[in-house]
């Protein structure tokens, strides 16, 4: 039984919300360790089985980055629009099967040392269209089952799961790969299904709508427009994707294991762990002092000193350093993740999150994935530490353009809400 809603004091007390808490960790900790392997052998395999120089395998490290970003950008509107008329859990629950589907395949792969490029760039792609959907289904969930005034809190545990996963995995499966280069995918596949288990036992969670049905174009043209019209979101996910689309140092995080740290496969995995661990710092801190006022500058300046760490990193030949840096890296990028997340999800009607968080979850993934692909071609002519140089600055010039561009932005106070009732204004049918 769900305790009552006046006397709720954090989203934990809520049984849905610790199930949901605890599913998306698992997944993260599955997923993140699954992508940042395929990362590193993808750049082994160019190296070792196809005799490419450190240039012509960085690139490679780019076009995995674009084969996961098509299907994102394909299916996006399709996402969000599954995401608001279908059964959010259900939805999960497949994205999550796919996931371990792929796990498996490389496990066994991997064991019979059979990987090839065609192969890894096919399941990369596989991974991305499975997680277009995951992504709006599983952000819009929290809402559902956390009363509007604890949703900033839940964003904050919410992204501690993320984070704890992302430290864990990525780290645990370096180890496990030293080991067995096989068994952390068997792993994944594993907790993976654990986590579809627990998402299902959250009680069912579909989009309130009002009115006679719309048409599912009609539906995708209306989130679209709902989010070009109110230029606070625009400005708030136009921002990540262009800033982190150019600071994009995580790409090019194995050529830093393998070729300039010379930390290999276990040394990446704590390299990625580290920008986990400091975000999920700062998560664990939100949670219990969430951020209150001038939450627009605030999410400004933490991109803005995010480019600029991203500068020192590249520069960085030392790996305590360089954990240190991407640790800082984390802690930045968090809290502009808690601020935009937080007010996309308030100045967002249930019955359009679906569709606003996938068309956010494709500005974060055009951010991550093309951002891959902008390093691995800056990094073919301006080396690996020029591309990171560059990003880290493009990020900062981008924060200034968007507190000119986007005012909105500068003068967001607080965490307010257009749809605390949940009473938005109703789509009108084609």
């Amino acid at each position: 039984m769900q305790p009552e809603s006046s006397t709720i004091k954090t989203p934990l007390s809520i049984p849905d919300y610790r199930r949901y808490w605890l599913a998306r960790f698992l997944a993260v900790f599955a997923t993140i360790s699954m992508v940042v392997l395929i990362g590193y052998q993808t750049y082994d395999v160019a190296r070792a089985d196809y005799g490419m120089d450190r240039p012509e395998a960085a690139f490679q490290l780019g076009l995995l980055g674009l084969a996961q970003f098509i299907p994102l950008f394909l299916l996006t509107p399709v996402a969000g629009i599954v995401a608001d008329r279908f059964d959010r859990r259900v939805v999960v629950l497949i994205a999550n099967l796919v996931d371990a589907f792929i796990a498996v395949v490389l496990a066994v792969l991997t064991f019979q040392d059979a990987l090839n490029l065609p192969i890894l760039f096919t399941l990369a792609a596989l991974h991305g269209g499975a997680r277009v959907f995951n992504g709006p289904a599983l952000s819009a969930i929290a809402p559902n089952i956390v009363p509007p005034r604890l949703l900033p809190r839940a964003i904050a545990l919410g992204s501690i799961a993320w984070q704890v996963g992302s430290v864990i995995g990525p780290g645990a499966g370096g180890l496990m790969f030293e080991i067995s280069p096989s068994l952390p995918h068997f792993i994944s596949a594993g907790l993976l299904l654990v986590s579809g288990f627990l998402i299902m036992t959250v009680r069912p969670v579909r989009a309130k709508h009002d009115g006679p049905p719309v048409h599912p174009l009609r539906q995708i043209l209306l989130g679209f427009q709902f989010v070009r019209k109110e230029r606070f979101l625009l400005g708030c996910i136009t921002l990540d994707l262009f800033a982190i689309l150019l600071a994009g140092a995580t790409a090019l995080l194995p050529v830093y294991a393998r070729d300039i740290l010379n930390v290999g496969a276990d040394g990446l995995g704590f390299m990625r762990g580290a920008i986990a661990a400091g975000a999920a710092i700062v998560a664990l801190f939100l949670s219990f002092r969430p951020l209150e006022n001038n939450v627009g500058v605030k999410m400004l300046w933490s991109v803005a000193v995010f480019g600029a760490v991203t500068i020192a990193f590249a520069l960085s030949r030392d790996y305590l350093l360089s954990l240190a840096l991407l640790a800082m890296l984390g802690a930045t990028d968090m809290v502009s993740v808690f601020i935009r997340s937080s007010l996309i999800q308030l100045n967002t009607p249930d019955t359009m999150r679906g569709r606003v968080s996938s068309i956010s979850g494709l500005a974060i993934s055009a951010s991550n994935e093309l951002g891959e692909m902008q390093s691995g071609l800056a990094a073919v002519v301006l080396g690996a530490t020029g591309a990171v140089v560059f990003g880290g600055a493009g990020a900062i010039f981008v924060t200034l353009l968007w507190a000119f561009w986007f005012p909105e932005i500068r003068n967001a106070k607080t965490f307010s809400s257009k749809y605390l009732d949940d009473d938005p204004p109703r789509e009108k049918p084609v």
